[in-house]
C-alpha cells in the first residue's frame, strides 16, 4: 500500500443553521485537526489584521480600531453580487494562503477537516478529498437560525438565497451527518466517520 503524501482531506459544509460549528468540535474532540475557514476570516478582518487595509480601501467606512465591522460591511454587499464579487476577491486568497500552511502544519496527520461554510457555492471541492455535509430538518434549521441576535426572516432569506439548497448539497456528498437528532447520535456519527477515514475502525 502507498503511503500517502498528505492527510486526507474532509470538506466540511452546510447551510447556515445546520449545526456545522457543533460538528466541527466534535471532529477537534476527537483529535482531528480543523481548519476553520470562518475563524481565519475573523482574524484576517479582526484588529490589526491583514486585510483590514484592503477592505477599508475598497470599502470606507467599514472598518475600525477593532477591525472590519461586520455589520457595515455585510450591510455594503448583502444582496450585492458585483460588490460580494469584490471583497472575495479580497479574502478568498489570504484564506487559501492560510489553509495551504495550515496542511504542512498538519502534514503528519491521516485526516484534517476544512471546515468551510461556502464549499460548494465559493470554494469548489478540488481542495478536498470528500465532502462531508451537515443537515438538518428545514424547520429545525428555521428555529435556529432566527433565534440568532439580531437575525430576522428577511435576512435568513438573503443568506439562503446565496447558498447551494440543503438537498443539493446532500445529493453532492460523499457523507450526510444529521444534526436533527441528539448530540450524542451526531457525536457518535462523527467518531464513526472518523474512524473511517483514518482505518481506526
Amino acid at each position: 500500500m502507498v503511503e500517502r503524501a498528505r492527510p486526507f482531506i474532509l470538506g466540511l459544509t452546510g447551510s447556515i443553521g445546520m449545526g456545522k460549528s457543533a460538528v466541527a468540535d466534535m471532529f477537534t474532540a476527537s483529535g482531528v485537526p480543523v481548519f476553520d475557514a470562518d475563524a481565519a476570516v475573523h482574524l484576517l478582518q479582526g484588529p490589526g489584521g491583514a486585510l483590514v487595509p484592503a477592505i477599508e480601501e475598497a470599502f470606507p467606512g467599514t472598518t475600525g480600531r477593532g477591525g472590519v465591522d461586520r455589520q457595515k460591511l455585510g450591510a455594503a454587499v448583502l444582496g450585492n453580487r458585483s460588490e460580494l464579487a469584490r471583497l472575495e476577491a479580497i479574502v478568498h486568497p489570504a484564506v487559501a494562503a492560510m489553509r495551504k500552511a495550515f496542511l504542512a502544519e498538519h502534514a503528519d496527520k491521516p485526516l484534517v477537516v476544512f471546515d468551510v461554510p461556502l464549499l460548494f457555492e465559493k470554494v469548489g471541492t478540488s481542495t478536498v478529498d470528500a465532502v462531508a455535509v451537515v443537515s438538518a430538518p428545514a424547520e429545525l434549521q428555521r428555529a435556529r437560525v432566527l433565534a440568532r441576535p439580531g437575525m430576522t426572516a428577511d435576512k435568513f432569506a438573503a443568506i439562503l438565497a446565496l447558498q447551494v439548497p440543503d438537498a443539493e448539497k446532500r445529493a453532492l456528498a460523499d457523507y450526510v451527518i444529521d444534526t436533527g437528532v441528539s448530540l450524542e447520535e451526531t457525536r457518535r456519527a462523527v467518531k464513526r466517520l472518523t474512524g473511517r477515514l483514518t482505518g481506526d475502525k
